[in-house]
């Protein structure tokens, strides 16, 4: 077996189409054995992978930008799509079957503070005619301590990948009224990047094989039989939560087309990213076809 090292910056159902190569076996047919990890505060990708540390990491085509600002070169390359809409949802106090954005007008909302969470979900507000200065949008820290803190009773709204979001729901504790993915336009949201000198590797060539067959196998399988699958990388969160995630994010189209990041949904992210970019990062610069 060949020792692949997977990191990603998020541990969420919104990966499936990652961890699935993992949990349904298709890295093991192609002789890899994953390490999987989640990425550590102060821990960068781009200086993970230029030291060798991991192999694969699950970032965003915008991850590249601010560090293309400084100056920083050398930086991974983004070689295949994970998802193509935004993974958030906002769940409220109470059900909300007519929700409207500027329903959150003077509301407090326990938003994601990172950066890429954040713009799109102002992105979003200001898509669905809401004045993000309106809202009142509180940094509670991370997604864990957001969750804790709206069971404590603290702010209106908060801001969640499934399934987290889900889970809350299981509970009793909120009610998802909204996905942000769906009330704005597909986006190259999130991705997997490597070393261009990793990519011309035949462990690189496999891990796409496998990658490709899990992300069609995540797309197309119930979300029951998914969710199933992966309940071990998520202890804590109840199957049914679990289920509800993956089945909200197939409706979605998340994982839909081809693995290649389209050029389309990356100057869509750049469209996003306008205001807190200083010029406009070329495609070639960032993406590359996955190797084949």
């Amino acid at each position: 077996m060949t020792l692949l090292r997977v990191k990603v910056s998020r541990h969420s159902a919104f990966y499936s189409p990652v961890i699935g190569a993992m949990a349904a076996g298709f890295l093991r047919e192609e002789g890899i054995e994953a390490e999987y990890s989640v990425l550590q505060p102060g821990e960068r990708s781009h200086e993970l992978i230029r030291a060798g540390a991991v192999d694969i990491m699950q970032s965003a085509v915008s991850s590249n930008w601010k560090p293309m600002e400084a100056g920083i070169a050398d930086l991974p390359v983004h070689f295949a799509q994970i998802n193509r809409r935004d993974g958030f949802f906002l769940v409220a106090r109470k059900p909300e079957p007519g929700f409207q954005w500027v329903g959150l007008q003077g509301k407090t909302l326990l938003a994601d503070h990172g950066l890429q969470p954040l713009v799109m979900l102002q992105f979003a507000a200001r898509w669905n005619g809401l004045d993000w200065g309106e809202i009142r949008a509180a940094d509670a820290g991370t997604p864990e301590e957001m969750a804790a803190a709206f069971r404590a009773g603290q702010g209106d709204y908060v801001h969640l990948q499934g399934p987290a979001a889900q889970q809350l729901e299981h509970e009793g504790g909120g009610h998802v009224v909204v996905s942000v993915g769906a009330a704005m336009p597909p986006v190259a949201f999130s991705s997997l990047c490597a070393s261009r000198a990793f990519l011309e590797t035949e462990t690189a060539r496999a891990f796409v094989r496998a990658y490709r067959r899990s992300r069609a196998w995540a797309r197309e399988t119930s979300a029951r039989e998914v969710a199933r699958v992966e309940q071990a990388f998520f202890p804590g969160i109840h199957e049914a939560a679990l289920t509800a995630a993956i089945e909200r994010y197939q409706q979605l189209g998340c994982w839909d087309q081809d693995i290649a990041i389209p050029r389309d949904l990356y100057d869509q992210a750049l469209a996003v990213f306008r205001d807190h970019l200083t010029r406009a990062h070329a495609y070639e610069d960032v993406v590359t076809p996955p190797p084949e």
